[in-house]
């Protein structure tokens, strides 16, 4: 598997006549395996890892991003997003301030508040887009609150994206996504966003091949424990937000994949409901992977 993707990201270069790569590295276990299999299909000298923090960044995703890219023997290139953000508002609204600083209310609104009003986690409704059978209160709410946070959270994506591929023209290299299967078909990722790219080798892995790729490489014990989250909600992890644990999405996906029975895929340890949350996510996020336009919502107020 890590040969096939290093033989992969070899090709890309030589197609493509590049002098090397450019990485978002984030401190995340996606990027950390991209990164490290790239220095081993290109050596150290052609891979350029950038970590883009802003104001709501954690100090610890920083921190595993510079231990990686010195476990390497990289260089990491630190950027300051947030006068970018500033100019977009992101940190404008009372609901971005109260998220920078409690991780027991980001966890309440999160899984409960917001459940409790539309029956479903606020991740859901962004796949919706915000598109609500009800009552305009409900829509206005949605609009001041998470609708706020997903413009926030795609803003700083977007803006990742394009900053790695003004840098990637410059220096004449590619830059390279690390999505991964699982986050690509339940929606977890911001369409044209940085984990959006067109060449993204991790692509065809679940993450839970990831964090066996992880492991085979050897990388640090500080990178591979840790629990994957979005680096902007205090309190909030990916599985916390998708409302299932990875190891048990990917086994409804590979079910899924291989056109396994419901009956089947129960039997590997996984629950009915489970299978039908996993089964909406897909439906409702394939706008996202598509080549159309995201779809246009009309802020309600």
């Amino acid at each position: 598997m890590a040969a096939d993707i290093e033989a992969s990201i070899q090709g890309l270069l030589a197609a493509h006549s590049a002098e090397g790569v450019i990485i978002g590295l984030s401190g995340g276990i996606d990027s950390a395996v991209l990164t490290a299999l790239a220095v081993c299909a290109l050596g150290s000298g052609r891979v350029y890892a950038y970590h883009l923090h802003d104001r709501h960044s954690e100090e610890e995703s920083r921190y595993r991003a510079q231990l990686l890219a010195d476990w390497l023997g990289i260089g990491l290139s630190l950027h300051s997003i947030d006068r970018a953000m500033r100019k977009k508002r992101v940190y404008r609204p009372v609901i971005m301030r109260i998220m920078a600083l409690s991780g027991f209310m980001n966890r309440y609104l999160n899984g409960r508040l917001h459940r409790m009003l539309y029956g479903e986690s606020p991740f859901i409704s962004t796949l919706r887009k915000g598109r609500f059978d009800g009552s305009k209160l409900k829509k206005l709410l949605y609009d001041r609150t998470v609708g706020y946070v997903e413009e926030s959270f795609n803003a700083r994506h977007k803006y990742r994206r394009h900053f790695l591929e003004r840098r990637g023209e410059e220096q004449n290299c590619l830059v390279l996504g690390a999505a991964n299967r699982s986050e690509c078909m339940v929606g977890w990722f911001v369409k044209d966003g940085i984990d959006d790219m067109p060449f993204s080798p991790l692509n065809g892995l679940y993450k839970t091949q990831v964090r066996q790729l992880a492991r085979h490489l050897n990388l640090p014990a500080k990178i591979q424990k840790q629990a994957a989250s979005p680096d902007m909600a205090k309190g909030i992890t990916d599985e916390h937000a998708m409302g299932i644990s990875y190891a048990e999405l990917d086994i409804i996906l590979h079910g899924l994949d291989n056109s396994f029975s419901d009956e089947q895929i129960i039997e590997a340890g996984v629950t009915e409901e489970q299978i039908a949350h996993v089964r909406m996510m897909n439906m409702l996020s394939a706008w996202k992977r598509t080549d159309e336009p995201e779809p246009e919502v009309h802020k309600a107020g």
